[in-house]
């Protein structure tokens, strides 16, 4: 009876495939929670004051333009005209957000685009969806 003698193989690699997989998963889990961490937040304590006064300076006002043409300007309804009032009213840094549908007219944009460039607002943010 013949014996059956095992030839060992030579171990000289390291399959390293799946040591890059779990590399690339690792990678994607610190990529999406990296996301979500607050930065640049410093705990101070500020110093307080008697004679301070309080400024009331909103930093974005928003302008809404429905599909029905109707203008909004922080949820409440106005014209060309007093849109143009309460615009005039506003700092130049003052960010102005505009909010379009996008089944309105292209004029009533244009109207709302007008009226911003002769006050000189060059702060202004278009919101539009992503898809």
């Amino acid at each position: 009876m013949a014996k059956c003698k095992k030839i060992r193989k030579r171990f000289d690699e390291i399959n390293v495939i799946p040591f890059i997989d779990i590399m690339l998963v690792l990678l994607v889990m610190v990529l999406t929670t990296a996301t979500f961490v607050n930065q640049g937040i410093i705990p101070i304590e500020l110093p307080s004051a008697k004679a301070a006064s309080k400024e009331d300076l909103k930093k974005e006002v928003t302008v809404y333009v429905n599909a029905k043409g109707e203008l909004f300007i922080e949820k409440e309804k106005v014209d060309l005209k007093t849109l143009e009032i309460r615009l005039s009213k506003l700092s130049k840094e003052q960010t102005v957000v505009l909010r379009s549908d996008k089944e309105s007219r292209f004029q009533d944009f244009v109207s709302v685009m007008d009226i911003l460039k002769r006050l000189n607002h060059e702060q202004l943010y278009i919101v539009t969806k992503e898809n």
